[in-house]
């Protein structure tokens, strides 16, 4: 939740609407030329979708200043014929509908030139710049979003319906990634998942990078953050722990990391059934 100063300071980032449907306007830098860390692109049959997402926050204010360069693509663009189909039914029987090949991969090729004529990486050396969001990729860690944040492009693919026809992902050699063991009605949330995640470590989004490498999960030991206090000292016969009040930097620090422990234990065992000794984040 954004305190007051916060709403104050993204409020006045309402009166500069991107055109992200259409990528027709680009972030700039203080000089005003292109200056993007990273650009990501998101292919979707609902791009209404994120339209508050990418506006609000911090990742209006890093698309504003040049930090972020995000932009939505509306598959059914690239669909022939009056009705603009995308889908249709899989070979073999089955329930429901799947996304055709034809659509989507000639938007994503569409996509990944034109991030080619503006100097991003393509080919050769360069990981695939797209990841489909399905049930079946690799889940999706704070390892993973500090790997993905390294690169200078995405192109996140948002299915629908049954999914991908199987060829989509043969075709533009895509990776998969997955948010969970569940299944959404598509991947446009799991596309703001990625993003948030991703975004939060792109230098200059955060007032304060030290915040990022103090979350849960995101120090060497892979360890849960633990418990935080603020004002009031009291609140309904709950009081701050009195190491926090002390003063002793060094007790505080071994406080927290002992707190985090503790946590990680209590993370670990809600969700496997093995024990901390067994598990990776058992490290002390």
């Amino acid at each position: 939740m954004l305190c007051t100063g916060e709403n104050r300071r993204f409020s006045k980032l309402k009166k500069v609407r991107n055109d992200f449907f259409h990528g027709q306007l680009e972030p700039r830098g203080p000089a005003g030329q292109t200056a993007a860390a990273m650009r990501i692109d998101i292919l979707t049959l609902f791009p209404e979708m994120f339209t508050g997402f990418l506006d609000g926050s911090l990742l209006g204010a890093a698309r504003t200043s040049g930090i972020l360069d995000i932009r939505v693509t509306n598959i059914r663009d690239f669909a022939d014929g009056i009705h603009r189909q995308v889908d249709d039914r899989p070979f073999g029987g089955g329930p429901g509908m799947l996304l055709m090949p034809g659509p989507l991969v000639a938007c994503a090729e569409h996509v990944r030139a034109d991030g080619a004529q503006a100097g991003l990486p393509a080919g050769g050396d360069a990981p695939s710049p797209f990841v489909l969001l399905t049930p079946g990729g690799r889940p999706l860690t704070q390892a993973v979003v500090e790997e993905l944040s390294r690169r200078d492009r995405m192109i996140l693919i948002c299915g629908r319906y049954e999914g991908f026809d199987a060829r989509v992902r043969e075709t533009i050699a895509a990776e998969e990634i997955s948010i969970g063991d569940y299944v959404l009605s598509g991947g446009e949330v799991a596309a703001m998942v990625v993003i948030d995640a991703v975004a939060r470590l792109v230098p200059g989004v955060l007032g304060d990078q030290e915040s990022a490498r103090q979350d849960s999960f995101s120090t060497p030991e892979r360890l849960v953050e633990g418990p935080q206090y603020t004002r009031p000292r009291e609140f309904r016969g709950l009081c701050v722990p009195d190491v926090l009040l002390s003063g002793d930097h060094g007790r505080i620090a071994k406080w927290r990391h002992e707190q985090s422990v503790a946590a990680t234990r209590r993370h670990t065992s809600d969700h496997s059934p093995t024990s901390l000794e067994q598990s990776p984040r058992s490290a002390p």
